[in-house]
Formats: C-alpha cells, sequence, structure tokens
C-alpha cells in the first residue's frame, strides 16, 4: 500500500526536515507539473544538493532565500544531478559558478546534458520534421512546428564546466552522514541514479520513482528506434530486488511515500497495459503512432501536450515493433502505419 507520510510540500523558501540532516525543498516550474523536489544533505562544511530547478529568474530567487533560510547562509558544496533533464539540472552549473561546487552525475547524462546545452537550433532540424510526419502529426501542426524556434536546453539550463565526478552502478557515495548505495535506472532517461540509503530507510528517487504519476517514457529525432519502454519496464525489474515496503522514498515530483514495491508494480503493468491496448487496437485497424494516442492516454491530449505524447506513443509503437508484435503495413500522407 502506497502512503504518504507528509500531506503538503514545503513552501516555497522553506524546508521540511525528513530526517536528520536531509532537507526537503520544491522549486518552481513555469508549465502544468508545477514544481521539482530537491533536497539538501548536511555535510561538516556545508551542502551536498540533489538536484537544482531550472535556471529562471524565479527559480535563483526562491535558492536565494532557501540559502538565507533553512540552508543557514552555509555553501552549497557539491551538486548530485539524477538525470540530465533541465528542471534537474538547470542551475548546477550556477553553483559551481557561485560556490565553487562538485558536480556528480552518471557520465551517460552528464555527456547527454552537455550536448544539449551546446546544441542550439534556431529552426527545426530536416530529421526532427521528418520523424514528426513519420509518426503522424498533422500536417498543419507540422508547419506550424517546422517555421517556429524549437525548446533549446540552453533557454533554461546554466552553462556546465567541462568537468564532473561520475556516478556509477552498484557503487557507494556519502551524503548527509550516510552510505548510500547508487542504483541506475533508465526508459525516462539514460542512466538515471536513485540512491539507497544502507544506514536508514531513505531512498531518492528522482524521476526513476514517482508516487501517483508515471514518467514521460519518449524517443526523440536523435534516437529514432530507441525502446526506452524496454528500458524503463527492465529498471522496474532490477529496483523491485531492491525495494521494500519500509523505504520512504524521496521522488522529483509529487509528495514522499512508502509502499514502494507496490508503486514498481503499478508503474510496470501501467505500461504492459498500455502495449496490451495499442496491440488489440492494430488488430483491428492499422494506425499511426499519433493515432494510438486515445489507445494509450484514454483522453483527448491538448495542442500543449502533444509534442509530449507523440514521443511516448513512438516509445510504444517501438517496444512492440521489437519485440516483432506488429509491423509496418503501409502509410498515409507520409506517417507510417502499424499493424498486428
Amino acid at each position: 500500500m502506497i502512503v504518504y507520510p507528509h500531506a503538503a510540500p514545503p513552501a516555497e523558501g522553506e524546508a521540511v526536515e525528513m530526517a536528520e540532516g536531509v532537507l526537503w525543498l520544491r522549486l518552481p516550474l513555469p508549465m502544468a507539473l508545477d514544481h521539482v523536489n530537491v533536497y539538501a544533505l548536511r555535510e561538516d562544511d556545508g551542502w551536498t544538493i540533489v538536484d537544482t530547478g531550472l535556471d529562471t529568474g524565479r527559480a535563483r530567487g526562491v535558492w536565494q532565500a532557501l540559502r538565507a533560510g533553512p540552508l543557514a547562509g552555509l555553501p552549497i558544496r557539491r551538486v548530485i544531478g539524477t538525470h540530465h533533464h533541465p528542471d534537474h539540472i538547470g542551475l548546477a552549473g550556477w553553483f559551481m559558478q557561485t560556490d565553487g561546487a562538485e558536480l556528480a552525475m552518471s557520465r551517460t547524462a552528464w555527456l547527454t546534458a552537455r550536448m544539449l546545452h551546446l546544441d542550439v537550433q534556431d529552426h527545426p532540424t530536416a530529421q526532427a520534421i521528418a520523424f514528426w510526419r513519420r509518426a503522424g502529426m498533422p500536417e498543419g501542426m507540422l508547419a506550424k512546428r517546422a517555421a517556429e524556434r524549437p525548446y533549446n536546453s540552453a533557454d533554461v539550463v546554466h552553462a556546465l564546466p567541462p568537468g564532473f565526478s561520475r556516478l556509477r552502478e552498484g557503487t557507494q557515495i556519502r551524503m548527509g552522514g550516510r552510505r548510500w548505495l547508487v542504483a541506475m535506472g533508465d526508459g525516462h532517461a539514460p542512466r538515471h541514479a536513485t540512491f539507497w540509503s544502507l544506514d536508514d530507510d531513505l531512498v531518492i528517487g528522482g524521476d526513476q520513482l514517482l508516487p501517483s504519476i508515471s514518467p514521460n517514457l519518449g524517443v526523440y529525432p536523435n534516437e529514432p528506434d530507441a525502446d526506452p519502454v524496454g528500458e524503463w519496464l527492465a529498471s522496474c525489474a532490477r529496483m523491485a530486488e531492491l525495494a521494500a515496503a519500509r523505504h520512504l522514498v524521496l521522488p522529483g515530483h509529487k509528495l514522499p511515500f512508502t509502499g514502494l514495491p507496490d508503486r514498481l508494480r503499478q508503474l510496470a503493468d501501467n505500461h504492459h497495459g498500455a502495449l496490451a491496448r495499442i496491440e488489440a487496437a492494430l488488430r483491428i485497424e492499422p494506425r499511426s503512432a499519433v493515432g494510438c494516442f486515445e489507445i494509450l492516454f484514454k483522453r483527448r491530449i491538448a495542442a500543449m501536450e502533444f509534442g509530449l505524447a507523440l514521443v511516448e506513443a513512438v516509445a510504444h509503437v517501438n517496444h512492440l515493433r521489437l519485440a516483432g508484435r506488429i509491423r509496418a503495413v503501409g502509410e498515409r500522407d507520409g506517417a507510417v502505419l502499424w499493424g498486428a
């Protein structure tokens, strides 16, 4: 059973102590998912923080309030990045610049973050437009997107200096007076680091271990044949071997929770169910990836959600295709049609 020990998150600029020397902080995000959780762990000479929020003026202001308040004016000595997404590492470079903080991430996460920050585009690439068309994006939306400046990581991520400390699967790291086992997950982000305390029941889960919402599993134009759904399911199975009902999970979004074994089963079952629905629908009629939206999400997808929905639909189609459960059976207006 999943239980939420804390009914409410910390207010902006404030903290909730989750255990001795471990603070839960929250940073604002300018989107529907309007927050990211970050954690501060007390060290002898300052703080280790896990994740940072986006690099925005508002987020910097919140950090200044946190520094003056619950962090007691002590420096940030180390930043741990759970994964490469901007809401988690947007201010890592800022803390390196202002405090001389060390950055620790998986090598894949650091390389991906650096690459995305340096890859600034004024227009979508030809590969991206072709990818969207093959997935079934409507022609009007495709033309509109082709004419717009795409999202760039550099818009909300401070520059990362060329140097970091590497986190490795199965190794230990010391934070907040505790020893933590590093376990890597995949699917939502490559080599996403989670941390399992060997001295008490805390688990820092990032976006790999979320309550109540399922992380986006997306395929993107730079790797159109990727299988993040398969990677996600394999990660859930690996982490189920570590998980216990007593664990208090500190997630990247929403509320800390216990009941991790049940949650991991839910996360896996959610995607197994979606895959089965899509396969069954494709036995009746061929569809594009976009044509699978109503089957996958069981609701209408608004324009602002379309991009994330598209990459997740392609991810489920890819998993079924790579497993030999569906195949391409034709095209319609440049979109690949899939049948079981």
